[in-house]
């Protein structure tokens, strides 16, 4: 039997009231077209919470206050070619404006209502936030 390696990623799942902040991903190479959270791999040395206050600045042009970052979910995923680890962490709040920060691969970032999402969004997406609506902190998906 070999190790496999996974490969580790953070999301942000930004909240104001009822509404969710989700980006459109274009010229990525994957879920071009589908909605997303803020969101990237764990790099060399870097802790899963230091990869989501380094995405949401790249990504949004917004600050994290760690105080109000909370970890919500693990999902152990599986994909055609990798097994991912990513962790979601919910906060309500940001210190900045928000703003798409990378037009070259975020085509669209709006707010969505929670009982309203698009219908092109990532299924491994989807499925993690209903299981983070439901309290649910640890799923395995693609398996």
């Amino acid at each position: 039997m070999s190790r496999i390696t996974n490969i580790p990623a953070s999301y942000l799942v930004l909240l104001k009231e009822e509404e969710v902040l989700l980006l459109q991903r274009q010229n990525t190479g994957f879920g071009d077209g589908d909605y997303s959270f803020i969101a990237g791999h764990v790099e060399k040395d870097e802790s899963f919470s230091q990869a989501l206050h380094r995405e949401a600045l790249e990504e949004a042009g917004i600050r994290l206050d760690p105080e109000h970052v909370k970890t919500s979910h693990i999902m152990h995923r599986k994909s055609d070619d990798s097994v991912r680890v990513d962790v979601f962490f919910v906060s309500h709040f940001w210190e900045g404006e928000i703003k798409n920060r990378e037009p070259e691969k975020c085509s669209d970032l709006s707010w969505f209502p929670l009982n309203h999402l698009p219908d092109n969004m990532i299924p491994y997406i989807r499925e993690a936030l209903s299981l983070i609506r439901k309290g649910v902190h640890y799923s395995e998906y693609g398996w």
